[in-house]
Order: structure tokens, then C-alpha cells, then sequence
């Protein structure tokens, strides 16, 4: 197992309830390629703190990753609006270009 997903782990279950280290741990999946693990970690992230526009992009990676693009598209459209609504032009730019990506 991944050095990093072992230490958010621990952290996570020292501290069940500690988002930034549930991101983490989903963060350390997705760089490790599992993104059925990362995408598990970051729902549980967001059922917890559903405008967290980071995690929602993320998400709509994941699932992009796993093969699925309606769920990548709406996964992308919400964090559009988050990043809108967060006024965040970086990351808006980027779903931006990521859903043009996958309406061609």
C-alpha cells in the first residue's frame, strides 16, 4: 500500500470525522490510480460539505477515469457553478474546457 494512503488512513481513523483528512486520503488514492477508492472517499467528503468545489472536481475526474462521462458531466457542471458561484476563475475555466471536451 502507498505510504500516503497508509498515513491519511490512520489519520482518518484517529479522526473519523476530520474532512481534511478524508480529502487526503481520496487525494492519495486518485494520485495512486485507485479512483474507485479516491471517488468513495471524496462522496463521503462531499455528503459532508457538498460546495467544496475541489473535491467536486475530483469527482467528476474519477468517474471520467472510471469510464463514465454522464457522471463526469455532472459532476463537472455542479463544480462549474461552484466555481462560479465561489468566483473562482481558474477552475471555472477549467470545467469550462473539460465539458466542451466531453460534448464533442
Amino acid at each position: 500500500m502507498n505510504e500516503l494512503i497508509t498515513k491519511y488512513q490512520k489519520l482518518l481513523d484517529q479522526y473519523p470525522n476530520n474532512e481534511l483528512a478524508r480529502f487526503s486520503l481520496g487525494k492519495a488514492y486518485f494520485d495512486a490510480g485507485q479512483f474507485s477508492e479516491a471517488k468513495s472517499q471524496f462522496e463521503q467528503a462531499l455528503a459532508r460539505k457538498p460546495d467544496w468545489m475541489v473535491v467536486q472536481i475530483l469527482l467528476g475526474k474519477c468517474e471520467l477515469s472510471l469510464g463514465n462521462k454522464p457522471g463526469a458531466k455532472d459532476c463537472f457542471e455542479h463544480a462549474l457553478k461552484l466555481a462560479i458561484d465561489q468566483h473562482h476563475e481558474g477552475p471555472q475555466a477549467e470545467m469550462e474546457q473539460l465539458l466542451a471536451e466531453l460534448d464533442q
